[in-house]
């Protein structure tokens, strides 16, 4: 579909780099953004290529979307607003309140489509260190059901969510070591207050938790496994659903430094490094077990980059700029449409 160049005007690149270690703990200072030593391809572009969408509000901070079509949603870990797009349209809109329904904070976000035939259409929210997810009706905005993990803020961070074909919701949880599910039932149906079952505990496996953020990111691949990516040490594991065997994804030796969210689009698993500034771009295996990195993607428009959504043969980037948090962030806030 054809996006109309919008009026923003492009901000410097040297005001936008990227200096943050993760969804939500920014530091003041980093490197400057390099390639991993591997030999892969890299793109660097001097100046944008984006089209920029705005947000309404001040303090947002967004952190996560996903779209569906041409429609598109965003979470502000401000308080915990969801905003809502439309591809070509270069302003968002509130379509849920900031602190409505106890959310104080929002992190990562999917929605379901009803394509599979159940006519179902949901909206899946994580809240980071609240302990809670939101489940809401993507159309009209009503609230479906609340699922908690009864953790402290100083325990728990529920930073990302998927999904899955079959209905089911998985919670990666980047402080205590698990992976949550809600049943697709339970999407579908709603609970208010119900308990977030953990799914896999990943104490003693290969995904050991240290410091730091662990597991963000997450994506469904071959309709029986998760990977998922551990911002800590940039690498990826995939966690086998029918057997819950975990295993690291053979990236022939490369890291992913900083990594943050994850999308996948066909075989290409796009891997955001916030505090780097760019998108690996992964050549993934169809099993998910293993993967070779082919390049990377940066713009001038990059704001400390969290996550991405692919459609329209658009990948469209959130610049959270958590690493003006206490500062003076670059108003208002953005996100960045570039092609794939």
């Amino acid at each position: 579909m054809n996006r109309a160049s919008l009026a923003l005007p492009v901000i410097a690149a040297a005001a936008l780099l990227i200096t943050a270690c993760s969804s939500s703990e920014p530091t003041p200072t980093a490197p400057t953004p390099t390639a991993e030593s591997t030999g892969q391809s890299t793109q660097t572009q001097a100046s944008s290529n984006a089209d920029v969408y705005t947000l309404p509000g001040s303090g947002v901070f967004p952190e996560g979307i996903t779209a569906d079509d041409d429609t598109f949603y965003v979470t502000s870990t401000g308080d915990g607003a969801v905003f809502r797009g439309r591809l070509g349209t270069s302003e968002l809109e509130v379509f849920l309140p900031g602190g409505a329904d106890g959310r104080t904070g929002a992190a990562g976000i999917d929605v379901s489509d009803g394509d599979d035939g159940d006519d179902v259409n949901r909206l899946v929210i994580a809240g980071g260190a609240t302990g809670k997810v939101w489940v809401y009706d993507s159309m009209s905005g009503a609230l479906v059901g609340t699922f908690a993990n009864g953790l402290g803020e100083d325990a728990t961070f529920l930073n990302d969510v998927v999904i899955a074909d079959n209905g089911d919701a998985f919670v990666t949880d980047s402080r205590s070591p698990a992976l949550f599910r809600i049943p697709a039932e339970q999407v579908r149906d709603g609970a208010q207050d119900g308990p977030l079952e953990s799914f896999v505990d990943f104490t003693g496996s290969p995904f050991a938790y240290g410091e730091g953020f662990n597991a963000n990111g997450i994506v469904e691949v071959d309709d029986d496994a998760l990977v998922v990516a551990q911002s800590s040490t940039g690498n990826l594991y995939r966690i086998d659903v029918r057997s819950k065997e975990i295993t690291q994804v053979d990236l022939g030796g490369t890291t992913l430094s900083n990594a943050d969210g994850l999308e996948l689009d066909d075989d290409t698993l796009y891997v955001v490094r916030n505090r780097d500034g760019v998108i690996a771009r992964v050549d993934l295996s169809d099993d998910g077990r293993s993967g070779r990195v082919v390049g990377e993607i940066t713009d001038a428009s990059f704001a400390y980059p969290t996550t991405v959504a692919a459609t329209e043969d658009r990948l469209l980037v959130v610049n959270s700029q958590f690493d003006k948090r206490g500062g003076e962030p670059v108003e208002p806030f953005t996100v960045s449409s570039i092609p794939e």
